[in-house]
């Protein structure tokens, strides 16, 4: 199957012909993928807060991770577009490779506990955020893709 690259870059939404059901399932994915992303940037930007700003390399990423989570969920919530929902899934993904490497290998010379209360946490928010998001993306892209067949 060939699609063209410009077929992805219109949202086709066609919130009239939208099932009730299918507008329900958006609306109910995308705010609890958007709480899993915000959830993780909030324990994020707690964590460096409260020391994890000194910590060479983690530091800045912590921040980073925060600023990211923040502009991702915001943006998930008012545009309705597959492209926040794939965004979401990468970051709850991207995120949770760095935690489970930190813990079982260490990361930039930290090596986290699984444990915590934040850790916990955060593990969470970003499993809902990755399962979230791939749902959300695949709902909201599928219209696209059959449209351009």
């Amino acid at each position: 199957m060939s699609i063209e690259l410009g077929a992805l870059t219109s949202t086709r939404t066609d919130e009239q012909s939208a099932t009730p059901a299918s507008r329900a399932t958006n609306g109910v994915l995308r705010g609890l993928t958007a709480a899993g992303v915000l959830l993780s940037a909030d324990v994020h930007l707690y964590l460096w807060a409260t020391g994890f700003k000194d910590i060479h390399v983690i530091g800045p990423l912590f921040l980073l991770n925060a600023i990211a989570g923040l502009v991702i969920g915001v943006v998930l919530l008012v545009w309705n577009h597959w492209l926040p929902a794939f965004l979401s899934a990468g970051f709850g993904a991207a995120t949770l490779a760095a935690f489970y490497i930190s813990v079982t290998r260490g990361l930039f010379g930290l090596h986290e506990v699984a444990g915590g209360t934040q850790q916990v946490l955060a593990e969470v928010a970003e499993w809902v955020a990755l399962v979230g998001g791939a749902a959300l993306f695949l709902l909201l892209i599928r219209p696209v893709l059959t449209h351009h067949r």
